[in-house]
């Protein structure tokens, strides 16, 4: 099934906390849907009309947590910087969130089954997130004359699938544990992608 917020109930906050909570705890395998309801203080059966899987839970939580992310990174950018600091301090702070991400962390080493599916096959909404974001920050810099007069999508997709690679595969010669070696990578490498000339 591909993961879609279309018909997940994202606006069920009680539910969310009590599902991830469950999932840092006991893992995804272990946790129950009886679990999740007594955490979220709800009867199974409300539960239940809520999220008729266990599956759209985890989705839901997914989502969630993808977007909570995308709000810290875009949290730490001034945006009254040039459009090249923008550009450098929200890569470092997506690879450093990334490492600090307790339930992301987990879920990869523990539960690769349930975790890799959502990020590969399953993973077109993480990337419309990180696209759609990506291209606003994009679009307001160009209002702001900051950048140049360019279609922002592709390169937006682009970083978007980047990012992905970063959070499934952290190993290679993008220095992702260093902040200043990360910050000289953004500066050599990731703003020629969004045209700061």
């Amino acid at each position: 099934m591909i993961l879609s917020d279309r018909n997940l109930d994202l606006d069920q906050p009680e539910i969310l906390d009590g599902a991830l909570s469950a999932f840092l705890e006991f893992g995804i395998r272990r946790t129950s849907m009886g679990e999740v309801a007594k955490r979220s203080k709800l009867s199974p059966a409300t539960l239940y009309r809520r999220f008729a899987q266990k599956s759209d839970i985890i989705r839901a939580v997914a989502i969630r947590e993808a977007r909570r992310f995308i709000d810290e990174v875009d949290a730490r950018i001034d945006p009254g910087a040039s459009a090249e600091e923008q550009v450098v301090e929200g890569f470092v702070a997506f690879t450093q969130g990334v490492r600090r991400n307790k339930l992301l962390t987990r879920l990869l080493v523990t539960e690769p089954e349930f975790t890799l599916p959502l990020l590969t096959t399953e993973a077109g909404p993480f990337l419309a997130l990180g696209r759609d974001y990506l291209a606003g920050v994009t679009r307001r810099l160009q209002a702001e004359g900051k950048l140049g007069a360019y279609e922002p999508e592709p390169v937006a997709e682009i970083l978007a699938r980047l990012a992905l690679s970063l959070v499934l595969t952290p190993d290679g010669v993008i220095p992702v544990d260093d902040v200043e070696k990360a910050r000289a990578f953004a500066r050599d490498h990731i703003t020629a992608l969004v045209r700061l000339a």
